[in-house]
Order: structure tokens, then C-alpha cells, then sequence
């Protein structure tokens, strides 16, 4: 039994999608064949089922890195093989509107877990053969959606303090947005020997500059949320392991 996710390992599948929000997970769940739930524990509910034939799960992993890491790890030792973020986040640039998606090739490292794992020189990359996959799941299943691919952002913070963040750098690198999970996932899967990618739908500007309101819980937000589900589950169940 795993000790956090509560989950019997031989219940689950070697493919997983995993999300932040438990009703996220329970969401993209109930799109699966013969779909259950096999453990719940705190933040973390587990699903298995099938798509298009093929065994999958669905794990929901909370807010931010470290309780994300505790959900990778678990999946690791319980033998996944590929694993796909279903997540949000907030834009750097301009094009990059409220509802657009973003397939996340790397992430940069600000988070504080990942330089307890590895050297600061150490990349977060996503697997090349699920990036792959999931642009081309992309354009059979958001042809209305704008979809970017490239670089974003790790951060823990989600409400700032005292300090200013230096997010115009970031912009200015070309970095396309910023969200919390990212770098734990990239990283513990390269340290796992799992296959890791990252679809996130867009919520609002990040920069200051940019942002005019914030509210995730609109219908075009929706939309995104159901494409960008439905573009990971054709990808996870895509790559071979």
C-alpha cells in the first residue's frame, strides 16, 4: 500500500494523469471506461479506469511542490511509467490569453523542493516523446484553442509579500507562464525513470502590467479545462512506456 495516496500498487495502471484539485480528478475520471476509485487519502484521490482501451489513472496532488513531490514519488514506487500534469497557470506574454494552453517543454527552478533533490545546475525537461504527444493530441482536440509550447516557470508563492518577484525577467527570457507544480514533477520523474509532461490552461495574466481581473471559474476556463483533459489522456495513453 502506498502510504500517502493510499493506493494498492497492483490497482494501479502504469499511465496516470495527475491534477491539483481532487474534483478536477474526479472530473476527468468520470471520462474514463469502467472508471473507480481506488484510494483517497487528504489531497490525494485516485482513480483508475480505461481510455480507448488503455488502463489509466487520474491523482489529484494538491497546491505547490512539496505535496505534489509526495504524490510523484508514491506514483513512482508504485511503478508508473508515464505521467501527465493537467494543470493551470498564469501568462507571461501578451498572446498568451485567458483560455490558451500551454505545453510546458521546461521549467525553471524557483521552487524550494528540487534544490533539496538535486544541484542547482540540475534541468526540470520535460520527456521529449510526451511533449510530442501531447502537441499532436493538441491539434485533434483543441482546434479552437490557441496552444503554445515552450518554457515556463516554478514558483511557491502564490500571493507575494514584502518582496518583489522578478517576473519582467522571466517575461523578458521568454518564459511563456508561471505555476507551482512544474519543476517537482520534471525532476522526480527524471530521478524515477518515469516519462513526465505538462499541459496547463491559462487563468490570467501573471505580470502586474498585464493583468486586468482573475477568476479561474469562468466558461472559458472550462472549455480549456475540458480540452486540455482530453488532449492528456489521448497522449499519456499515447507514449509507449
Amino acid at each position: 500500500m502506498l502510504t500517502n495516496l493510499k493506493v494498492d500498487p497492483e490497482q494501479l495502471p502504469k499511465r496516470v494523469i495527475v491534477c491539483g484539485d481532487p474534483k478536477r480528478a474526479a472530473l476527468i475520471a468520470s471520462k474514463l471506461d469502467d472508471q473507480r476509485q481506488i484510494g483517497e487519502n487528504r489531497e490525494y484521490h485516485s482513480y483508475a479506469g480505461t481510455w480507448k482501451g488503455v488502463e489509466v489513472a487520474v491523482v489529484s496532488h494538491g497546491v505547490g511542490a512539496p505535496g505534489a513531490a509526495v504524490c510523484f514519488e508514491e506514483l513512482a514506487k508504485g511503478g508508473v511509467q508515464v505521467i501527465i500534469r493537467v494543470g493551470t497557470a498564469g501568462s507571461y506574454q501578451k498572446e498568451i490569453e485567458t483560455g490558451s494552453l500551454v505545453i510546458s517543454s521546461a521549467a525553471v527552478r524557483q521552487d524550494g523542493l528540487t534544490s533539496q533533490l538535486v544541484p542547482a545546475g540540475f534541468p526540470a525537461v520535460a520527456n521529449r516523446h510526451v511533449v510530442d504527444a501531447l502537441v499532436q493530441a493538441a491539434g485533434a482536440n483543441a482546434s479552437d484553442l490557441k496552444v503554445f509550447e515552450g518554457i515556463t516557470l516554478t514558483l511557491d508563492v502564490f500571493y507575494s509579500g514584502v518582496l518583489e518577484f522578478p517576473h519582467k525577467l522571466y517575461q523578458k527570457a521568454g518564459v511563456l507562464a508561471v505555476e507551482m507544480e512544474n519543476t517537482a514533477l520534471f525532476v522526480i520523474a527524471a530521478l524515477r525513470g518515469m516519462k513526465a509532461g505538462s499541459i496547463l490552461a491559462i487563468d490570467g495574466y501573471a505580470d502586474a502590467d498585464l493583468i486586468e481581473s482573475y477568476n479561474p471559474h469562468t466558461d472559458v476556463m472550462a472549455k480549456a479545462i475540458e480540452a486540455e483533459a482530453l488532449i492528456a489522456l489521448d497522449a499519456v495513453i499515447a507514449v509507449s512506456q
